[in-house]
């Protein structure tokens, strides 16, 4: 049975193409760059292993279901990880993976820039809702 940590070799990675409409990069993709999946990888980041209610509280707006299900779907796409640990009471933290480490680092390059690029987008909203009269 093959590792599944492998990475795949250059050829098989040119085979992906996320503009193609059946390539499978495209769902994981989405789950990357929703709202949830960005804040959920970032959150994860800066909290290292986490318990969920920390996640949730990180992420401020985010409903338990929604929660659990970005951190299902990070998990089955394997950027993140869960472990149940049999202590007294049980319990489950979450952390990154290799590949979340590297995703959300780069992730985390663009929320920088969006943070430092907000005076301009304000503005260009500004000019915009002024010239359609909104």
């Amino acid at each position: 049975m093959a590792d599944v940590q492998t990475a795949p070799t250059q050829d098989a990675e040119e085979d992906f193409d996320v503009f193609a409409r059946n390539c499978p990069s495209r769902p994981a993709l989405e789950h990357i760059t929703g709202r949830w999946g960005v804040l959920t990888l970032a959150a994860l980041r800066e909290l290292g292993v986490a318990r969920f209610g920390e996640v949730r509280r990180k992420v401020d707006g985010i409903s338990e279901k929604m929660l659990s299900q970005t951190l299902h779907t990070l998990e089955r796409d394997g950027f993140a990880s869960r472990t149940v640990v049999a202590a007294m009471p049980p319990h489950v933290e979450y952390r990154l993976t290799p590949l979340g480490a590297e995703t959300s680092a780069k992730l985390l390059d663009l929320i920088e820039h969006l943070h430092h690029a907000m005076p301009v987008v304000l503005a260009a909203q500004e000019r915009y809702d002024v010239a359609k009269g909104e």
